[in-house]
C-alpha cells in the first residue's frame, strides 16, 4: 500500500467510527449503514484528490511480501 492509499483508509474507519458514534449505531444494519457513509466520506476526498493532481491513489503495491506455500504433514 502507497502512504496515500494508507490515509485514505484511515480517514473511512475514522469517518465510520465517528458516524457509528454519533447515530449510536447498535447491531449489524446500523453499523453497516454507517460503514457505508464512512467509506463514502473517503470515497469522494479520493476521487478529488485523483481529480485535482491527475494521478490515482489506488495502486497494484502490496505492503506485505509473498506468502510462501504452506508444507502439509504426511499422515
Amino acid at each position: 500500500m502507497t502512504e496515500a492509499e494508507l490515509i485514505f483508509t484511515a480517514l473511512a474507519e475514522l469517518s465510520t467510527r465517528q458516524v457509528a458514534e454519533t447515530i449510536a449505531a447498535k447491531g449489524l444494519p446500523e453499523n453497516q449503514k454507517a460503514a457505508r457513509t464512512g467509506g463514502g466520506i473517503a470515497k469522494r476526498a479520493r476521487l478529488e484528490l485523483e481529480k485535482t493532481t491527475g494521478k490515482k491513489v489506488v495502486s497494484r503495491e502490496n505492503y506485505l511480501p509473498p506468502s510462501r506455500a504452506k508444507k502439509l504433514l504426511n499422515p
